[in-house]
């Protein structure tokens, strides 16, 4: 019994809940389901690819939906479309129509030069603040390319404080893939971080008091095909010797994918890092395709992956196993079925370009 509504006579007894109640581990699902019931009944259809994308089609008119618990933020080429189907979800629940998108989830949209600019200017300010560095000197660079980690032993007096602010760092790379090295790096030591690891994160933040005004900007493209970039650095970490990926995809001329991680196995050569690296973005490119098609968005080509390393290159292209890549593990080749099906095409790109 709650406390304050016990029943003396039966103090045994438990409540059963008629309906969820906000707070409880089972009420964003509950949420979720009333409102997927809904939007299912209304016309939508929920996407497969993604749990929290909806979307509607009538002829030529599409409305796509997207829900973050009870955020929701619809958008279509068919205006009164948009609005019947407004009316029809206020009838349900009580909403508040905030029009254009000025704000989501902390994300500003900005006007520019045609398209426009996805900016985190306000949590950039108050992650500074936080971190009682508003007033601290500029950076060009969030790291020093040059200068080799080592690992020290002088732990930081304040690990909650480094945890806090790297965490809040997090969110801000979902604008800012400048960011990803630098704040991945960062995370590795969330358990015990060191006064160096203090100094790397202070660095960081002096890049960001320096780019408040960057954001990731999107733009009409004359073409829809995807390409991406992907890349490795050999044994870059020199604790446990593993290799660093990252990659970037493009949708036309927008950047829409971006990650930076470590990979989960040591590489015995670069050959092997960068393989990994592009079995990753593979998979990345393989889960946007289908969310394009399910979208009617796809142009139907294949998807092209651009690598520095002409050794990997041949190896995604090449189906027979040599000898140096016995025991990479099998997961990593099923880029190859995809080359040979004709679903992706691996090119080489300069490592100056």
């Amino acid at each position: 019994m709650p406390p304050g509504y016990e029943d003396p006579l039966h103090p045994g007894h438990v409540c059963h809940l008629q309906r969820s109640l906000y707070g409880l581990k089972q009420a964003p699902r509950a949420w979720f389901k009333r409102l997927h019931d809904f939007l299912t009944s209304t016309g939508f259809s929920p996407s497969k690819t993604d749990v929290s994308l909806f979307y509607y089609t009538s002829g030529d008119s599409r409305v796509y939906l997207l829900v973050y618990v009870d955020d929701i933020i619809m958008m279509g080429n068919d205006t009164a479309l948009v609005d019947s189907l407004l009316h029809r979800l206020s009838t349900a629940f009580k909403i508040r129509d905030l029009g254009t998108p000025g704000f989501f989830l902390g994300v500003e949209t900005l006007q520019y030069n045609g398209g426009f600019l996805l900016s985190q200017k306000r949590y950039m300010q108050d992650i500074l603040v936080r971190a009682g560095m508003a007033d601290c000197k500029p950076l060009a660079t969030p790291a020093a390319v040059t200068q080799s980690f080592s690992p020290s032993l002088d732990l930081h007096d304040n690990s909650t404080q480094y945890r806090r602010i790297t965490g809040a760092l997090q969110y801000l790379t979902i604008t800012r893939p400048d960011l990803s090295f630098s704040v991945n790096r960062l995370c590795q030591f969330m358990h015990s971080p060191t006064a160096e690891h203090w100094c790397l994160l202070k660095r960081v933040l002096r890049y960001v008091k320096g780019t408040l005004d960057m954001g990731l900007r999107v733009t009409p493209s004359s073409h829809s095909t995807l390409h991406a970039y992907s890349d490795s650095n050999w044994a870059g970490c020199p604790i446990d010797r593993k290799s660093t990926s990252g990659y970037a995809v493009f949708f036309g001329t927008n950047l829409i994918s971006w990650v930076s991680r470590k990979q989960r196995t040591v590489a015995r050569s670069s050959t092997e890092a960068e393989y990994k690296g592009l079995a990753d973005v593979a998979a990345e490119v393989t889960w946007l395709v289908s969310l394009l098609k399910e979208l009617h968005l796809h142009s139907g080509s294949p998807a092209t992956l651009w690598c520095d390393n002409l050794g990997a290159t041949y190896m995604a292209a090449n189906p027979v196993f040599h000898a140096r890549t016995k025991h990479v593990e099998v997961d990593y080749h099923f880029v190859r079925d995809k080359v040979a099906a004709g679903e992706l095409v691996v090119n080489f790109v300069s490592t100056q370009e």
